[in-house]
């Protein structure tokens, strides 16, 4: 298995990543099941809030592994703040997750649950330095991790991204995606789980503060199957869907899993 070819499939795929990333293999990785039995609930939890400049949106691609966003991090101008975190992370991108149909495809499991897909927005801690120094620090990143389940009633919220699915069909293509509002992405709900962990795509590096929320925000399947239109090829390649790009549930190891709410 080549360096730079890490994947979903049986001979790339998340059993073996941890031969050319050993620490795949680490204690803290993501994602993980989270159980309600086992969680704590932390009285001293403060409520999260994000302040997010909608100019900072640039651009829209797909890698070949997701469908990712782009935003400018080079200043504090769209930053997460309080939940567990001291200080004020900036959104660097938020990207997604997804199955192959509508029962699986969420790389976090609640309570045997698993969601159609998982968003992440991925925030990182200036105080690092850059992005990369960030990765090297426990305290270096910081995922907001919100499920999308499938409902009858599409909402409008993951719409602009959807929209955009057929100018980015192809891995490597790339669509400008500007004036967007990450935000409308919330649910009502603040409440979350909280705990360290990592990426959950090679290197996996162990930095990540987790604030997954509890309450999922609702797609149809229309706006899924348009999601699993994405080619994993590229443009003269033949059509292979990108789909099922999720890892599954990693070893606790001890950790816990804190709550905002009881």
């Amino acid at each position: 298995m080549a360096q730079c070819v890490w994947g979903y499939d049986s001979d790339n795929g998340p059993e073996r990543w941890h031969e050319n990333y050993p620490l795949a293999k680490g204690d803290k990785q993501s994602p993980i099941e989270i159980n309600s039995k086992d969680v704590q609930h932390d009285s001293s939890l403060a409520s999260w809030h994000a302040s997010y400049d909608p100019g900072a949106a640039k651009t829209i691609l797909n890698n070949g592994r997701t469908c990712r966003v782009v935003f400018d991090d080079t200043f504090d101008r769209s930053v997460l703040r309080g939940g567990p975190l001291t200080g004020a992370y900036r959104l660097r991108q938020l990207h997604l997750h997804w199955g192959s149909a509508d029962g699986h495809g969420s790389e976090h499991v609640i309570d045997g649950v698993k969601y159609a897909a998982e968003l992440h927005m991925v925030h990182w801690n200036p105080k690092h330095g850059n992005f990369a120094g960030a990765l090297k620090q426990p305290d270096g990143v910081a995922v907001v991790g919100i499920f999308l389940k499938v409902g009858k009633t599409p909402k409008p919220e993951m719409k602009r991204i959807l929209e955009e699915i057929d100018n980015i069909k192809t891995k490597g293509k790339e669509a400008p995606f500007q004036h967007f509002d990450p935000s409308i992405l919330f649910p009502k709900s603040r409440d979350y789980w909280t705990y360290h962990g990592s990426f959950t795509t090679p290197p996996c590096e162990e930095c990540i503060t987790w604030i997954l929320l509890r309450e999922p925000i609702e797609v149809s399947s229309d706006q899924m199957a348009k999601l699993r239109s994405l080619s994993k090829n590229g443009e003269n390649e033949p059509v292979n869907p990108l789909v099922d790009n999720w890892r599954p549930p990693q070893p606790l190891k001890g950790r816990i899993v804190r709550a905002s709410f009881k």
